[in-house]
């Protein structure tokens, strides 16, 4: 008897390993997504961007996103190394949309491709697996929204390091990984002012237009335009803009 429960709760023990490792490697991808990421916050009527967050590269073609005035977005997936909405997914999303008297068939929509930028607005972990909110930027004055899917068996999540890589294959945040500038075109090391002080620190502040930027940091290594956003990158920082005002300094 004393050998039947044994065996009996090695069994269990063994069946619940896997379960409790996949929870472990759901609370680390969550921790490596709070790291990696930023989320972007829109004004009330979501016609611009409030708070600016992790700007990404697409990777892969097909991304499918609607207007943001449809009740719900569409639901992409990720696997086998392509993007794609299944019956499934298409079924839910029309339903979602009939339910408020919308339809799929007249709501504005759009295929983004590998080289185009877009917003994080959100990520999830759930069982099922990870999930991500995407914004665009307006094109024709109509922003679009869309949703994409890291499918997992359920509860049983890869190594951590295993669904970064994954998620790497469709987006990345380049400003992340810029490379560092030459080291002949870094700028001078701060040269003491007479009397053997240091020069005053340069600093900027939450709303000063670009020139005033220039005025104070000089001008920038390298500049990227991402529509409403543009991000100046120094030796040792970066300047976030939104509509030409100072967002966010990193």
């Amino acid at each position: 008897m004393r050998r039947r429960i044994l065996l009996m709760l090695i069994l269990v023990l063994a069946g619940a390993s896997p379960s409790l490792y996949g929870q472990d490697q759901k609370a680390e991808i969550q921790k490596r997504l709070s790291s990696a990421f930023k989320r972007t916050t829109l004004t009330a009527d979501r016609s611009d961007v409030a708070k600016a967050g992790t700007v990404l590269t697409l990777h892969k073609d097909n991304l499918l996103m609607c207007s943001m005035d449809a009740h719900a977005s569409p639901t992409n997936t990720y696997k086998n190394g392509a993007i794609s909405m299944g019956l499934g997914a298409t079924m839910s999303w029309s339903m979602a949309l009939s339910s408020v008297g919308q339809q799929v068939a007249n709501t504005p929509q759009r295929k983004f491709v590998g080289g185009e930028k877009i917003w994080l607005a959100d990520y999830q972990v759930k069982e099922d697996g990870v999930y991500f909110l995407f914004y665009s930027d307006p094109f024709d004055n109509v922003r679009y929204f869309g949703q994409l899917k890291f499918p997992v068996s359920k509860g049983a999540f890869p190594p951590a390091d295993n669904m970064m890589k994954t998620i790497a294959e469709v987006v990345t945040d380049d400003s992340a990984t810029q490379e560092p500038a030459p080291a002949d075109s870094a700028a001078p090391p701060a040269q003491q002012e007479a009397g053997g002080q240091a020069p005053a620190t340069k600093t900027i502040a939450l709303g000063q237009t670009m020139d005033e930027v220039v005025g104070i940091l000089g001008p920038p290594q390298k500049k990227v335009n991402l529509g409403t956003k543009e991000i100046y990158f120094y030796p040792d920082m970066k300047v976030i803009f939104i509509s030409g005002k100072v967002a966010d300094v990193q």
